[in-house]
């Protein structure tokens, strides 16, 4: 088992850059593929990136590429979303989750574990 605890949300203006991060716990990080998804009020929690137990393999949303990264660092325990030019649309609180089989999905019900989540809320 894992659990994650997500950090680094606040409130930025649009076209500004935040970097979240989920630290894990529990069992070995790097057997695990990491996800990042959020949800915004009203609406259904949507994926925004993912990646790989190994290897970077990555996968981004369509609304974020070119404009967030996921990372990790196994050594740390840990992985991350970078975020840039945020827009207003952006606005959501933002999960981390962990999948224990399997390679960087986009579904949210190939997920095992996931976190408490971290708001983030872009202003015009």
């Amino acid at each position: 088992q894992v659990r994650l605890v997500e950090s680094g949300g606040g409130l930025v203006q649009a076209g500004d850059s935040l970097r979240l991060s989920c630290a894990a716990s529990g069992a070995s990080f790097s057997t695990y593929a990491m996800g990042w998804f959020r949800q915004a009020p009203g609406k259904e929690r949507e994926f925004v990136a993912a990646i790989s137990m190994k290897f970077g393999i990555t996968n981004l949303a369509d609304s974020v590429k070119g404009r967030f990264t996921i990372s990790r660092d196994n050594a740390d325990n840990a992985a991350y979303l970078q975020m840039k030019r945020l827009k207003v649309e952006d606005t959501a609180v933002y999960y981390c989750a962990a999948r224990s089989k399997g390679g960087p999905s986009t579904s949210i019900l190939e997920y095992n574990y996931w976190g408490q989540g971290t708001q983030v809320t872009v202003s015009s």
